[in-house]
């Protein structure tokens, strides 16, 4: 099925992608010369963008991206897969080390205008939550006096966490690792006593945990988080191209 959506997109999209050759954006004509595109994911986030036991990239995200080279080539496998960091993602888009981010990225005023970022339609609607340890007996964040927490920083989950403890006088301690998979090892090895990021992410780490029934979801969310591929600002024609892609899958669905 999922194939089958693949090329309904390419063949939606792909007029897009190749009806405007002669006055060809600067990306679609990087992407073309190369001979693939170059996508930057997160890496380790069960069902949005993880490599499986063969090493074969699977998820939301990773589908995304291969509909996008679908669109342009024709072929939904003319597509590299990058893992980026949270600190690393919007740096890499702006240095054009990749050619859209498909990274569970949150759209915001700040990187639309000061980044200079362009984000296409949102495919995924989240919420800020909690994972904790079913042990603290905890069934709301309210109860999170003293918590250690483990958190990405340079992400709107750091500022969301801190805003939120903040004003609910809520005494605690971050514990900021980089890496998406570091930071769910420090949290299942018992390093901090609670987990925060996107429920999607929360849900999707609970269920590679090595005994799931040990944690619990609060049922606080306290933010909206519109996700969605992102390009550069200043070529329409590749944002187009995304954009519609985009679109495409969604209505496919």
């Amino acid at each position: 099925m999922k194939l089958f959506k693949l090329c309904v997109v390419a063949v939606a999209v792909l007029t897009l992608a190749t009806a405007g050759v002669a006055m060809a954006g600067e990306t679609l004509q990087a992407v073309k010369k190369r001979g693939e595109l170059i996508a930057g994911v997160n890496g380790g986030v069960f069902g949005f963008s993880m490599p499986d036991e063969k090493g074969v990239w699977r998820g939301l995200d990773v589908d995304t991206a291969r509909a996008i080279a679908a669109a342009v080539f024709g072929d939904a496998n003319k597509v590299k897969f990058v893992p980026l960091t949270a600190v690393q993602r919007l740096p890499a888009l702006q240095a054009k080390e990749i050619d859209v981010l498909c990274r569970n990225t949150t759209q915001t005023l700040t990187r639309s205008t000061a980044n200079g970022l362009n984000f296409t339609h949102v495919n995924y609607y989240d919420g800020q939550g909690f994972l904790v340890w079913k042990r603290l007996r905890v069934s709301s964040a309210i109860d999170l006096h003293g918590a250690t927490v483990c958190v990405l920083p340079g992400t709107t989950t750091e500022m969301n966490a801190a805003d939120f403890f903040r004003a609910n006088g809520i005494k605690w301690k971050p514990v900021v690792i980089e890496q998406t998979a570091e930071l769910s090892k420090a949290y299942f090895s018992g390093r901090c006593d609670v987990l925060t990021s996107d429920m999607s992410q929360l849900a999707a780490h609970r269920s590679v945990a090595p005994n799931p029934d040990e944690h619990v979801l609060l049922p606080q969310i306290i933010s909206k988080e519109p996700l969605c591929p992102v390009v550069r600002h200043g070529d329409d024609e590749w944002y187009d191209i995304v954009n519609w892609t985009v679109m495409a899958l969604i209505n496919a669905e």
